[in-house]
């Protein structure tokens, strides 16, 4: 029997109920396989326009096997369903589905493709209703493989070999389900379901909880450069970054008045330190769910935001996608389905200062009634950046079988509620004319980078272990497509702007900072202010003062001086953000991306290239004050002495609490004088 026919220039084959596509797909290909009758529309994460008739399909004479070839990756199927990858070039293995037979009379449970009674199959579904499935899709491992990518996790090891990912939005967490391997290939798990991902020693597994289908998408590549531009090709990219985004932003929890904003700004401005953003974070409006400035704390927006224009600082404001149920906007939107629903139970979904609903940008109109709002209260007064916060969006009961988007049940495509969320400003501040639109926000999945999305890493703890895992975070999260990435300087939640070892721990914190695609310093500090009111804006409490003069003489000396030399990278950072926004470049990323063949940068964890000719080296632990540096192939100059060092070699540099470990390769033009 013939299992295998071609169809719109895609091979199908069908066997036992279940049908699979592979299909061409930019410099790739798409892999779909369910028990349904038919595939969905949706593409997901796929968006790009990119050719689907560009490969080459064939099938044996014999109809034991057929296969797929595109963008130098093959794919061949056989008549049993089994799946492998080959790079073209050199016919070279890559990954193959993980099937274990059951052969009567031989050698008992056998890696082969023969007639048999029982076997292990790599796809395995289970019908959860109606047409969603519980899948599973498994690969053979390889043990001296190492991978890295999927997004955002709270952890100190780069190699994600050995992980299980929960793949699942959660306030610090990014699900962002594309691996990058270092056997030279390049996977989307193309589904936005709620699932795991693990990376075991004895197989590669993801899983879906809830789904009408599997759907990958795999390339091949001789560098991660290679890889990351051809998944960039199918997932869109970045838009070229602002120049002014790229100098030094000012934020805290949280700033209360109007009067309060100004004179911070004004403050910087006296000063001559240069400060491109300053940040109103939550709770300066009305309601949750009203999505404008509460007037009694902040009466003038229109002349806060020309007044700050006219010093060079543009505003940004926090917004939620939270609607209280005492919002003037709630019946409104619950009216008219815009948002998340309860399958079960109150339509809650948060308990938040009252009782909240979450908007659902899965829903078009959602999207356009939350802008709607945005333009009306925001852009009139000249405001043009937005803080999407709580994009996760953050359950108070994360169960996601009780809730229901205009996309389906929860469990289906929750993770891609960030990348709606974004959409629903991007498409907005493009309709205004907004060229390069950039938004902060607190998630991420496949995809999120085309709309702007300057994804920052949540409420982390204030604490060395943390400030190691946000190397981690931003590495991966690069290496997933996002190249737009930063943390709280000094992270959220702990740090007492008196404790000594905090303030260690903020320089080292604001040294990294100085070298991650934004500079934006931000953070819950101890001891707190008491709220202003009761009501509105001046219902939540703020936090310790957090800018640079509110800590030693020293601290502030050595802040301005990485706020100046930010500055006059300025050239330098235009031309690696036009590589994001051309090539989706991770603006930070780890020895090996630019050093594929060089053994000795390939388990370095502790670095970073900042651009092509920046090395980095930050401090991570407490009480350091030198460190080992591994400096990869070339010559470099250390920042700080001006002393040359050749390549390729492990060298102990002095790292006083003030300065952080720089290199800059010889002969480029990195800083200004």
């Amino acid at each position: 029997m013939n299992y295998f026919s071609i169809s719109d220039n895609a091979l199908l084959f069908r066997r036992r109920g279940e049908l699979a596509e592979l299909r061409p797909w930019g410099r790739g290909i798409r892999v779909r396989a369910t028990m349904n009758h038919a595939f969905t529309s949706a593409d997901w994460a796929l968006s790009e326009k990119v050719p689907t008739k560009n490969g080459q399909i064939s099938i044996s004479e014999d109809g034991s096997e057929a296969s797929v070839a595109a963008g130098g990756i093959r794919a061949v199927i056989s008549a049993y369903g089994r799946i492998c990858y080959y790079r073209q070039s050199d016919g070279a293995l890559l990954l193959k589905e993980y099937y274990r037979s059951w052969d009567h009379g031989t050698e008992g449970w056998k890696d082969l493709d023969t007639i048999v009674q029982q076997r292990i199959a790599a796809r395995s579904y289970k019908n959860v209703g109606g047409d969603h499935w519980r899948i599973s899709l498994r690969f053979e491992a390889s043990e001296k493989e190492r991978i890295y990518g999927m997004g955002q996790y709270q952890q100190s090891g780069l190699n994600l070999k050995g992980s299980h990912l929960d793949l699942v939005q959660k306030n610090t967490q990014a699900s962002v389900p594309f691996m990058m391997s270092s056997l030279g290939y390049g996977l989307l798990w193309n589904n936005p379901a709620v699932g795991t991902a693990s990376f075991a020693t004895n197989e590669t597994e993801f899983t879906a909880e809830a789904s009408p289908q599997i759907d990958l998408w795999i390339t091949c590549g001789d560098t991660p450069a290679q890889i990351t531009e051809q998944y960039t090709e199918v997932t869109g990219r970045v838009p070229m970054m602002p120049d002014w985004a790229m100098g030094f932003w000012q934020c805290k929890l949280r700033y209360q008045s109007q009067d309060e904003v100004l004179q911070i700004a004004r403050r910087y401005h006296e000063m001559g330190v240069p400060l491109s953003v300053i940040v109103i974070d939550f709770f300066h409006w009305t309601q949750q769910g009203e999505w404008k400035f509460d007037p009694v704390y902040f009466p003038d927006p229109a002349a806060m935001v020309r007044e700050l224009h006219s010093m060079g600082i543009r505003l940004m404001v926090s917004i939620w996608p939270t609607v209280d149920h005492s919002s003037e906007n709630y019946r409104e939107m619950y009216e008219w389905d815009l948002l998340v629903r309860a399958n079960r139970g109150m339509n809650i979904t948060m308990d938040c200062w009252g009782l909240e609903s979450f908007i659902d940008p899965t829903n078009p109109k959602a999207r356009e009634f939350l802008w709607q709002k945005a333009e009306e209260h925001y852009l009139r007064y000249g405001v043009d950046l937005f803080w999407l916060d709580e994009a996760e969006p953050e359950y108070t009961a994360p169960d996601f079988d009780l809730y229901r988007y205009y996309d389906g049940n929860a469990l289906s495509c929750a993770n891609e509620y960030p990348v709606r969320y974004a959409q629903a400003f991007y498409d907005g501040m493009k309709k205004e004319g907004i060229e390069n639109p950039i938004n902060l926000i607190r998630c991420a999945w496949a995809g999120s980078q085309k709309y702007g999305a300057l994804v920052w890493s949540g409420d982390v703890p204030s604490t060395f272990t943390y400030l190691r895992y946000q190397l981690t975070a931003g590495l991966n999260m690069g290496m997933a497509g996002i190249a737009w990435w930063t943390a709280d300087i000094g992270g959220f939640h702990g740090g007492n702007v008196h404790d000594p070892a905090f303030q260690e721990l903020l320089c080292r914190w604001f040294q990294f900072g100085a070298f991650c695609p934004v500079m934006r310093l931000h953070g819950d500090r101890d001891p707190h202010k008491k709220p202003l009111g009761t009501s509105g804006g001046g219902m939540v409490a703020s936090g310790a003062d957090n800018e640079i003069w509110s800590y030693t003489p020293e601290m502030q000396e050595m802040m301005t001086y990485y706020i100046r030399l930010r500055e006059s990278m300025k050239d330098y950072l235009r031309q690696t953000m036009k590589e994001a926004h051309e090539k989706g470049t991770p603006v930070i990323r780890p020895l090996f991306y630019d050093n594929p063949e060089d053994p000795a940068v390939q388990d370095v964890e502790d670095e970073y290239l900042f651009g092509h000719d920046l090395c980095v080296a930050p401090v991570l632990t407490a009480g350091t004050v030198c460190r080992k540096v591994v400096l990869p192939a070339g010559n470099w100059i250390e920042y700080e002495t001006g002393r040359k060092f050749s390549g390729d070699q492990t060298i102990e540099v002095s790292a006083p609490m003030v300065r952080i470990p720089l290199f800059v390769r010889e002969g480029a033009q990195v800083f200004k004088s």
